[in-house]
């Protein structure tokens, strides 16, 4: 329970810390009042990867769009004890969160791992349909090569 509590404290500061991230603001134009605002996150559990993400915002609206990109890296070292501490079930856990809109929105940003190919995604997406469709965006960071490879088997 503690452990749990230390997590979602850690993800708290992050969130906080992401808004600080950005790295990169692109105009979409002379007439729009829409950028592509590129942001950095670092994964609170397992710090050796590095996500960026890019989306877009809409100052002055009351809802930005959907549509975002995520691509993460293995930036530092992964070890089996970031490994042996995050959420295992199959849908992961969310490690980022920012709101799109006052209507409910939100981009989230969920990892699960792929024990079987010893990988770890993160899922982007918006939690709200638009134009029909669930926007998401995927991005894998791979363990081989790291003292994380091949430490967790699974509930085999």
């Amino acid at each position: 329970m503690i452990k749990k509590i230390a997590t979602i404290g850690l993800m708290t500061l992050s969130l906080t810390a992401c808004d600080s991230g950005e790295v990169g603001d692109v105009s979409l134009g002379l007439f729009t009042m829409k950028d592509i605002k590129l942001n950095h996150m670092q994964d609170p559990v397992v710090t050796g990867v590095t996500c960026h993400v890019a989306s877009i915002e809409a100052d002055f609206s009351l809802a930005d769009p959907s549509d975002s990109s995520i691509s993460c890296r293995q930036t530092g070292e992964i070890t089996p004890e970031m490994i042996a501490n995050i959420d295992k079930s199959n849908d992961g856990e969310v490690v980022f969160k920012k709101s799109k809109s006052i209507f409910f929105k939100s981009m989230k940003i969920r990892r699960i791992i792929d024990v079987e190919n010893q990988t770890l995604m993160y899922l982007s997406y918006s939690t709200k349909e638009t134009s029909g469709s669930f926007k998401h965006s995927l991005s894998t960071v791979p363990l081989w090569g790291t003292k994380a490879y091949g430490a967790y088997q699974g509930d085999k």
